[in-house]
């Protein structure tokens, strides 16, 4: 990976809303699937792994927590990276390592090992091709990123849908070793995702060309300065005189070098990671909004599967319930992308609340299910509510930052909600063992959401005040201009009588 130079940034052009930008799409896509499509997947490998070593839910929990944390800590590390070398060599050498790290962790002898390698290097190399992924796709779009964003987030809805059978089929005919030997293969289309991330640059624009009067100028400057290179000094005294000023002129460029430099570094910094976003209110209140939805977006799909197996349904049984959640987690996030590109609701924010609202009822629900005809209606609803909420949260963040600050956003908010995406499945495994019941699980997870819904309540107030401020100074803006031209007129009127006074005079 070759570095850019130092201040050096990449000059990016307008969006184009379509052409290469579907290309993008496709693979970020993929990486959606090849990602948290794996991690909603590992279901099927929590049972087998829980059996296997014996122990807890919350200990065969970890494996996961830590993927996602691990995804989450080091998002603004992809962002920086991405920004330094380039997008496409980050989700490159993001791939490889997420596949060293599933094909490593097939020879795992505790789940310390599983921790390592599935959890932090498979983690890792998520967050080095997810986020530099996602950041390419909002700079590729813009009237249409409510679209692109949810087309692209159902790559984890139809891969999580054909991995979920897939993985079971491998775990039956080669033990989970086996099968994660095979999944660490299919992480290598990771690279292929990376190739196809072509950078978004403004052409060059040529420098207009010289008149002929701006010719001429050109050149008597250039013969001027011949001139004075010729002549000599006038006396020695002059010469004293002129090096004295010039120590003093250079001590005090040297001492804005010294400003200038640092400017520079801070400049180079922001580029990178635009640490000024935790000051933004509006994007704090954002991240706490991530924090809670972390502690339950995560849990229930871990604990679908052993849910379904205690409630008397077999390992393909268990296994469609989770592709049938994908196949309405498909259709939730088409739908409400679509709804939301439309502008229906006055604001993103009100239509992410009322998803996530509906999301964490549908998760207190779920220990009603004791039937495969409920689960099946439950996971429904269940993966409905969320695609209508994950088509929408990358949506609502670049409208809180701005597309050109969506790189460090996206870092810094994924390294904030790192904290729910590693305690939320042990905190429901914590639940589990005491209650020896999975639907203790979900209820955390519902619990977490509604909280969290409460943080883009009070994101949606601040939005409103802030809009109120804005049209409040709209309208007085005309009486201040209505003002400026009647004083205008009595300038002009006062103008003209002075000048009458002075031919008087």
């Amino acid at each position: 990976m070759k570095p850019r130079a130092r201040g050096q940034a990449a000059r990016r052009g307008p969006p184009p809303d379509g052409g290469y930008g579907w290309f993008i799409v496709f693979s970020c896509f993929l990486v959606f699937g090849l990602t948290f499509g794996v991690i909603k997947s590992f279901g099927v490998f929590y049972v087998e792994i829980h059996h296997y070593f014996a122990t807890t839910a919350t200990g065969s929990s970890w494996i996961t927590s830590i993927a996602v944390a691990t995804i989450h800590i080091g998002a603004p590390v992809g962002a920086a990276l991405g920004e330094r070398f380039s997008h496409r060599s980050v989700v490159i050498l993001g791939g490889l390592l997420s596949s060293v790290g599933m094909v490593a962790g097939a020879f795992s002898q505790n789940l310390v090992h599983l921790y390592i390698t599935v959890g932090f290097i498979t983690g890792f190399g998520y967050a080095l091709t997810w986020t530099p992924t996602v950041t390419m796709l909002g700079w590729y779009f813009d009237q249409r990123r409510p679209m692109a964003n949810a087309l692209a987030s159902t790559g984890e809805c139809l891969i999580t849908f054909i991995l979920t059978p897939l993985f079971q089929l491998l775990v039956d005919h080669y033990s989970w070793r086996g099968a994660m030997l095979v999944q660490g293969a299919i992480q290598l289309n990771l690279c292929v995702c990376g190739a196809l991330l072509r950078p978004l640059t403004a052409p060059a624009r040529a420098p207009p060309p010289l008149r002929d009067s701006e010719a001429e100028e050109a050149e008597e400057e250039v013969e001027e300065e011949e001139e004075e290179e010729v002549e000599a000094p006038a006396s020695a005294t002059m010469k004293l005189n002129m090096d004295s000023d010039v120590k003093a002129v250079s001590k005090n460029d040297a001492d804005l070098d010294g400003e200038s430099e640092s400017c520079c570094a801070d400049s180079d910094v922001r580029r990178y990671a635009d640490y000024t976003l935790v000051a933004d209110v509006h994007f704090v209140v954002y991240s706490l909004f991530g924090v809670f939805a972390a502690l339950g977006f995560f849990a229930p799909a871990l604990f679908l599967v052993p849910y379904a197996r205690t409630r008397g349904l077999d390992e393909y049984e268990a296994a469609m319930l989770v592709s049938l959640s994908a196949v309405l987690d498909l259709v939730g996030r088409v739908v409400f992308g679509w709804v939301a590109n439309l502008r229906l609701a006055k604001t993103t924010v009100r239509q992410l609340t009322a998803s996530v609202l509906a999301l964490g009822t549908v998760l207190l629900m779920c220990p009603l299910a004791a039937t495969f005809g409920q689960l099946a209606a439950f996971c429904m609803a269940y993966g409905l509510t969320y695609g209508a909420t994950v088509s929408t949260h990358i949506t609502v963040l670049a409208e809180v930052v701005g597309a050109e600050r969506l790189g460090s956003a996206i870092g810094f908010f994924m390294l904030i909600r790192s904290s729910g995406g590693l305690l939320g499945p042990p905190i429901a495994g914590f639940f589990i063992d005491k209650m020896s019941d999975y639907g203790t699980g979900f209820l955390m997870a519902g619990v977490a959401l509604i909280v969290s819904a409460l943080f883009l309540l009070l994101l949606d107030q601040m939005s409103r005040r802030g809009r109120g401020l804005n049209s409040k100074g709209d309208s007085m803006h005309p009486k201040s201009k209505k003002e400026g031209e009647e004083l205008n007129k009595w300038t002009n009127v006062c103008q003209k009588d002075g000048k009458g006074l002075e031919q008087d005079v």
